[in-house]
């Protein structure tokens, strides 16, 4: 299996969080193909799309040179979602998304753990002072990992996608380390 070389590998008590390769194709597809999917798709599923969105979260570190990890809990290499950095060329601010693909991930925190490990990446290794994640209207689960996040709507802020995200700033790192 090829992968990426170079990117780093994160960890927490429960996850491993490490660049996105080939092998998570069947993960990332079933994921957009279920209703699940629906916040992260745009309109219908549609297999061409997919595979173009997939390349594009791989191509992503290329381009930039950070991007979603792919997280999975340790002992057990199982794909569950992707976290982290995020800032597509149209995008208006850096990003920290998020995305569960296996349901059984969900309701056990990973989401909140691997996206807090991708932020502190983000904030640290990259040396990002702000970042915000687009949730699309609707999606309850994401805007609740974003709250937990300890992020909040943030209206002046442009927004992304028809019909229009919500826009979650993030604390600043500063104000994280004096929590």
């Amino acid at each position: 299996m090829i992968a990426l070389a170079g990117t780093p590998v994160l960890t927490t008590e429960r996850l491993v969080l490490r660049a996105p390769e080939a092998g998570d194709w069947p993960a990332f597809q079933a994921f957009l193909a279920s209703e699940r999917g629906q916040f992260v798709r745009t309109g219908e599923f549609d297999l061409s799309n997919t595979w173009r969105g997939f390349c594009h979260v791989i191509g992503h570190w290329v381009a930039r040179g950070f991007g979603m990890f792919v997280f999975y809990t340790k002992g057990d290499a199982t794909p569950l979602g992707a976290t982290g950095p995020w800032m597509p060329e149209t995008w208006p601010e850096r990003e920290i998304g998020w995305s569960v693909w296996n349901p059984a991930a969900e309701g056990k925190g990973f989401a909140f753990e691997a996206a807090y490990a991708a932020r502190e990446f983000a904030f640290g290794a990259l040396g990002w002072t702000t970042a915000v994640s687009y949730v699309a209207e609707g999606n309850l689960r994401s805007a609740a990992l974003a709250r937990r996040l300890g992020a909040e709507v943030d209206p002046a802020v442009q927004s992304i996608g028809e019909p229009p995200c919500l826009v979650f700033r993030h604390p600043s790192p500063e104000s994280l380390r004096t929590a």
